[in-house]
């Protein structure tokens, strides 16, 4: 999962006496906070938002940034029902497959396969996802303390 995390800076500006956040990889994605925590929670939230907007738009998604590091750059995830279709829709153009070649694979209705991969109407079930990663040949691997770690 660490790999689907983006950099965010996040910032205490005394002046406004409020923490700053700030995505490199994502122009104009920014939000802010009273507290840390607060912050990183509205990073969240500001980075699903950006990311759903994008892939409603049909733009490319931009890969997070490995190389950003330093003491105010916190990884933060996008929501599940963000990141599931970015993964979806990530898996399926490695393997050079069209929505409609996925949802035959899969055996069903294409419509179904476009649910699967819009932020929007996203609700797989882990029968679905098991299903989908096994005609991509991937394994689904769940860790407790990424979910933890993001959940909030």
């Amino acid at each position: 999962m660490k790999k689907f995390a983006y950099p965010a800076i996040i910032k205490y500006d005394r002046g406004d006496k409020i923490y700053t956040v700030e995505f490199p990889d994502l122009p104009g994605c920014v939000t802010f906070g009273e507290t840390l925590g607060e912050a990183k929670e509205k990073a969240r939230e500001a980075l699903s938002g950006y990311l759903a907007s994008i892939f409603d738009r049909g733009f490319k998604i931009p890969a997070p940034s490995k190389k950003i590091k330093g003491k105010n750059v916190y990884p933060v995830l996008p929501e599940a029902t963000v990141l599931v279709p970015i993964i979806l829709r990530n898996s399926r153009e490695e393997l050079h497959l069209n929505q409609i070649e996925t949802a035959k694979r899969l055996g069903i209705s294409y419509q179904s396969y476009q649910k699967l991969e819009n932020p929007n109407k996203a609700n797989p079930t882990l029968k679905t996802l098991e299903k989908v990663v096994k005609a991509f040949g991937k394994r689904l691997v769940m860790k407790l303390e990424d979910i933890k770690e993001h959940a909030a």
